[in-house]
């Protein structure tokens, strides 16, 4: 896992701008801090900072490859877990592979298919090829977009990068924030229409999607899709299709010439991956597989159940990690750490994200860092096959809105009022929601269920699971941490799609069918425990802290947050301890000391980038 850099104009000369490219890659030195490597040509510019996973020396990067009286050149951020096939195919047709690195594979699979080698690819990425001999340049992301590319347009000179911090060092690029980006910022934020960020002007490559940028200008083409068929396997078979895939997924992403773990929480999903993996390590004469957890001082002396958080982690854990045999490691973080983190944790967005739930991971990847650089977690299984509240609350199947934000309401109320008049969040939202429903596929032979829960897995596959990504892949690798997401593999996505929503929520549980194939392979007590989302602090000291940092901001008048916000609400916000915002911000656990948290955040976010608010 890496960060890269790069610009490209075949129109003028640009190979004198060597300075401006190491700022940019300086940015990323979180990403990468392994090793940094350049490339400089007259039309092109390309930097890199690695975080070695695979192959030291025969991964660098850019890493350049001559063939056929032509030069390519390649930048890179992820993994291809379909390595070993594709080497096999590149053999067959004569190229010599020098080293294992996936990116040598990658690049020479380029040069073998052309433009077409993204339908070849199984893994995580986002990468950058130039073409000298053609003048071109080619740019991709993953099916899901696990890992992020981001670009903008500079007098007909492409700019692209790993973050969008990079993208400031250019000449040119402006923080600007028009009323789009407001609409995105407090309307559908943490979460963001994809291709589009809150800033004017600068974008993202879709999850899927590839661009070609040459003389004629940027060309972005979609590459992949679900695809709505009718599902054709006896649930037998069907049970029997999904142990298979997910053996696969798992199994594939445990290569690593680095240290490697399993996050474990306890709940279905970890003890999945950790299932195959640790069974896997044991087929291979290898030491028991570690596993970390998170929890917070006082958590359990402080845990209130609730219809999202029936039960905590730290029973299911030790149970789970026992019965499997791994060697275990528990992360406990206090409180004031976690509130200190908010502004890395920004940063580590360049937005205001999920509060805490972001800073937490960001803290949690810092810790296992120390021994590990790899790690596999449970991420996007409840979006696969099911697993939210949404999927079955009758209230919010008939919100017609983005389930996991129906506080439209209050978030309107939450802008300053001379803002509010001009912008109005809800008809934005509306405008994204039936703008993204319009894609669903929806079959004659489908039952009003599955036709039903077809639209509402379309949200969240697109819009709840990318922002889950955007957080796990920037608190991870701000950190030099990698994370793979087994479920994320898109040839189960596309199975599941297909399964009947009955055969999903077998039983009418969250995850039922999921649940059915591992009660061969996993205890009961793992595979009845109802779903707990990802562990937030129960402790009233965080909510002690986080009020006392927004109630200093709020004690300076002159704080950026009031030119943006309501400054009466947030004082409501703050005498009532958050309960003047009746719902959660976002998700499940975004209310109360976490909207506090995302108050402050918004407030650093302004103070540290100075963007400039165009209306």
């Amino acid at each position: 896992m890496c960060g890269f850099v790069g610009f490209a104009n075949f129109e003028e000369d640009i190979s004198k701008k060597e300075a401006i490219l190491k700022n940019m890659n300086e940015t990323l030195k979180r990403r990468g801090p392994d090793e940094d490597g350049y490339y400089i040509d007259k039309h092109a510019e390309l930097a890199h900072k690695r975080l070695i996973v695979i192959d030291p020396e025969g991964g660098k990067q850019p890493m350049i490859e001559n063939f056929l009286s032509n030069t390519y050149i390649i930048v890179y951020n992820g993994q291809i877990y379909n390595t070993k096939e594709l080497k096999e195919e590149l053999v067959r047709n004569g190229f010599n592979i020098k080293s294992h690195s996936d990116t040598e594979i990658l690049l020479k699979s380029y040069i073998h298919y052309g433009k077409d080698v993204v339908k070849h690819l199984n893994g995580i990425f986002a990468f950058a090829i130039l073409d000298t001999k053609n003048n071109e340049i080619f740019l991709a992301r993953d099916h899901f977009g696990v890992k992020p590319l981001f670009y903008t347009l500079v007098n007909n000179t492409l700019v692209f990068a790993s973050e969008i911090k990079a993208l400031f060092k250019y000449p040119g690029v402006q923080k600007i924030v028009d009323s789009q980006g407001i609409l995105e910022l407090f309307g559908i934020g943490p979460a963001h229409t994809p291709g589009l960020t809150v800033f004017k002007g600068i974008y993202e490559i879709k999850p899927a999607h590839f661009a070609v940028f040459n003389n004629s200008g940027l060309h972005i083409k979609r590459y992949w899709k679900l695809q709505s068929k009718e599902h054709e396997d006896s649930f037998g078979q069907t049970c029997e299709h999904l142990k298979f895939l997910l053996n696969d997924a798992i199994t594939r992403q445990l290569v690593s010439d680095v240290p490697l773990c399993t996050f474990l929480s306890g709940g279905l999903d970890s003890s999945i991956i950790t299932k195959f993996a640790s069974d896997y390590h044991k087929a291979n004469g290898m030491p028991p597989l570690d596993t970390y957890s998170i929890d917070y001082v006082d958590n359990d002396k402080n845990f209130v159940k609730s219809d999202f958080q029936p039960n905590s982690d730290s029973f299911y854990v030790d149970f789970i990690s026992q019965r499997l045999g791994t060697n275990h490691h528990k992360i406990v973080i206090d409180t004031p750490e976690l509130a200190d983190s908010l502004e890395d944790a920004m940063i580590a967005r360049d937005t205001p994200g999920m509060a805490d739930i972001d800073s937490s991971l960001l803290l949690f990847c810092k810790y296992v860092k120390k021994d590990m650089t790899v790690s596999l977690t449970g991420e996007c299984a409840d979006e696969i096959f099911g697993g939210y509240p949404w999927f079955f609350r009758e209230d919010a199947l008939k919100s017609n809105t983005f389930p996991w934000s129906i506080s439209t309401n209050e978030r309107q109320k939450l802008l300053n009022p001379y803002i509010g008049d001009k912008i109005k969040l809800k008809d934005y939202i509306d405008y994204r929601y039936d703008e993204s429903l319009k894609e669903v596929e929806i079959l004659d032979t489908d039952s009003k269920e599955t036709a039903e829960k077809r639209k509402i897995s379309h949200l969240t596959l697109n819009w709840f699971m990318q922002t889950l990504l955007d957080r796990s892949d920037r608190m991870a690798m701000y950190n030099g941490f990698e994370l793979r997401v087994p479920f994320c593999d898109y040839r189960l996505a596309q199975y599941v799609w297909n399964i009947p929503w009955e055969w999903k929520a077998l039983k009418g549980r969250e995850k039922g069918l999921l649940r059915y194939i591992c009660k061969d392979f996993l205890p009961s007590e793992i595979v009845d425990r109802k779903k707990s989302p990802y562990p937030k602090t129960h402790n009233p000291t965080y909510l002690a802290k986080v009020k006392g940092m927004l109630s200093k901001i709020m004690e300076d008048k002159d704080a950026p947050i009031n030119n943006l916000l309501n400054r009466d609400y947030i004082l409501e916000i703050l005498e009532t301890d958050g309960k003047a915002f009746t719902r959660p911000w976002f998700g499940q656990l975004m209310v109360g000391p976490q909207l506090m948290a995302y108050l402050c955040q918004v407030n650093m976010w302004l103070e540290k980038y100075q963007p400039k608010i165009e209306l």
